[in-house]
């Protein structure tokens, strides 16, 4: 276990039990405030330690963190990704380091003023802009239609710019209907659904034409982040799995990309996979992460109604699996891409409601077969059970037309 995982420790920070960032998580993201710019953070209890002005301290300079501290002041992730594994567990040990109880570096007034904000006191942002987005879908699919026992990951390639910083507002599509024989009509779809998904961000390049191992994917990680999807059911033609425009309008990423390091006491092997899936994807050993998460709906001037409890326990493929039948065919994956693992189990209204049968009734006794115009999504979840929470927050977004 990474010293940073060691349940023991304590920081020099108040930080509630109930906290999803406890001293052994250490989730980065990206951090705007208006005096200093988009700045690479690590999410403390209700704290960020802007990592720039830690560097600019010199806290860092023992470390072989090439192009520092200017990686720490950017608008996205991604550079600080490229460092490679080696910075990323250095970096997450030296902020491990600074914030235990008996380290007293950062606690100067000065120093303190500098380095830590109140979350509540900056904007959070996106915190990878990647080049490809890739949206799994978690089910069993023959690889082919002639051959039903070797099933294969599906998915789709999403647009990179339809991804929208939690809390943000997505807008409701619009389609045609067909009135009559001569007539139609332009307007809002109906039946506007959310999907909860587990999303990963990748840590390594790889060179076009080479196929990864199971294995060998997941190494590619650099950590975990929720996703909030929106899926438009009128939207969908026909029975593929991922057609064009139902989903491909907005997708809302939480601000904080928990590590797989910290994630490690979290794992787990998954349900047993039949019919076996095909030989190159075969696994053995703990691929998957526990996460337990909690979707919330609340309307509009309403309160918030906690609607399911669902787990990636649910996922039937595994993040290893899925990126490396992406890369079967020799696909590239690039440093700060976001991929995404397909919806829980109850991750979406038409799970919660069979398939739009059985309303939902809210806290405030309204109903909801699908979302209406100004409901917000808020979905959180955490690492657990056990005796540390790791959490990443939450991810939320509303709907407007």
């Amino acid at each position: 276990m990474a010293s940073a995982n060691d349940p023991t420790i304590h920081s020099w920070i108040d930080i509630p039990p109930t906290s999803d960032f406890p001293i052994q998580n250490l989730p980065f993201g990206i951090f705007e405030t208006e005096e200093r710019g988009a700045r690479v953070g690590v999410a403390i209890g209700g704290y960020v330690l802007d990592l720039y002005a830690v560097s600019q301290w010199g806290f860092f300079d023992d470390l072989d963190l090439k192009g520092q501290p200017k990686v720490f002041r950017r608008r996205s992730l991604n550079a600080f990704i490229r460092l490679g594994r080696p910075a990323w567990r250095a970096v997450r040990e030296r902020v491990s380091e600074l914030l235990r109880h008996d380290n007293t570096v950062l606690q100067s007034p000065e120093v303190m003023r500098d380095c830590l904000l109140r979350q509540t006191e900056v904007q959070l942002l996106p915190p990878v802009k990647p080049r490809q987005f890739v949206r799994f879908t978690n089910q069993l699919v023959a690889s082919t239609p002639a051959d039903a026992t070797s099933p294969a990951p599906t998915g789709s390639y999403a647009p990179a710019g339809s991804l929208v910083a939690s809390g943000g507002r997505v807008r409701r599509p619009t389609r045609t209907y067909l009135l009559d024989a001569e007539d139609t009509l332009r307007g809002p779809v109906q039946r506007l659904d959310f999907e909860v998904q587990l999303g990963f961000v990748g840590g390594q390049a790889t060179d076009l034409g080479t196929p990864l191992s199971v294995e060998q994917a997941e190494e590619t990680l650099f950590g975990l982040t929720l996703v909030l999807g929106w899926y438009a059911h009128d939207l969908c033609r026909g029975s593929a799995p991922a057609p064009l425009l139902d989903r491909s309008f907005g997708s809302t990423i939480s601000p904080w990309v928990v590590t797989l390091d910290a994630l490690e006491p979290f794992r787990v092997a998954g349900a047993p996979q039949l019919p076996e899936p095909e030989p190159h994807l075969r696994q053995h050993g703990q691929h998957h992460v526990a996460v337990q998460l909690e979707v919330a709906l609340q309307p509009a001037n309403g309160p918030e109604t906690v609607i399911a409890s669902p787990t990636t326990r649910s996922l039937y493929w595994s993040m290893g699996q899925q990126l490396a039948y992406l890369t079967s065919s020799g696909t590239p994956l690039l440093a700060g891409d976001l991929y995404t693992s397909g919806t829980v189990v109850n991750g979406s209204l038409y799970d919660l409601t069979a398939g739009g049968t059985h309303p939902l009734v809210l806290n405030d006794t309204t109903m909801r077969i699908f979302l209406e115009d100004e409901d917000r999504v808020i979905v959180r979840g955490y690492g657990g059970p056990d005796n540390v929470r790791i959490g990443f927050g939450e991810v939320s977004g509303s709907i407007f037309y």
